[in-house]
């Protein structure tokens, strides 16, 4: 059976790099796999699913109109499909996450989603959400705060590494505008309440 996986982290867990090789493994099994990621994530690239150890990889670009389910079934009609891996999952709407439900129960293909459990706020994303209330499993990817700490908290920065306390939900960056953060540092530097 088929399932529908959520690997979730703060920043610089090594998502994208479970997901590239993860999908280099079914491949090279001559298994078919259909990869997607954020269309406005052109920080390598369009269409490009990049790790930050050099990994790479192309992927199909999903917006907020996307039907993932709609092009997997084309695809999946077209030759069959192993596996589906979607990155920066985070991002995905409701309705796209319902989406990877029908692809797993009435394709029967797995969908390993990857992404960010949490905003710099503190909040969850839409698509984390709901990837966390219907996936089959979660799997929680660890990485580090400076202090040594499991990180689960990320801080918006700027420049001088001042930490930022408001604006947009969705701005692009990685270490240049984010660290992730043990709660107990997250608390301090934001000061949330």
């Amino acid at each position: 059976m088929a399932q529908l996986y959520f690997y979730y982290s703060a920043m610089n867990a090594g998502k994208s790099t479970s997901l590239l090789q993860s999908a280099y493994n079914y491949k090279e099994r001559g298994m078919r796999v259909i990869l997607f990621t954020a269309a406005f994530d052109d920080r390598y690239g369009e269409g490009k699913i990049a790790s930050r150890i050099g990994l790479q990889a192309e992927a199909n670009k999903f917006s907020i109109d996307t039907d993932i389910y709609t092009k997997v079934k084309q695809q999946h009609k077209h030759q069959a499909l192993s596996c589906v891996f979607i990155d920066e999952a985070q991002f995905l709407s409701k309705q796209q996450v319902k989406q990877c439900l029908y692809i797993v129960d009435q394709l029967n293909i797995p969908v390993l989603a990857y992404g960010l459990r949490t905003d710099f706020k503190g909040e969850t994303f839409e698509g984390s959400q709901y990837l966390l209330a219907w996936a089959d499993k979660l799997k929680e990817l660890k990485t580090v705060c400076f202090c040594g700490k499991k990180a689960s908290f990320v801080a918006k920065v700027d420049a001088d590494g001042n930490v930022i306390k408001d604006g947009d939900q969705v701005e692009i960056g990685g270490n240049d505008k984010y660290i992730s953060l043990c709660r107990k540092h997250y608390i301090e530097m934001t000061g949330f309440h």
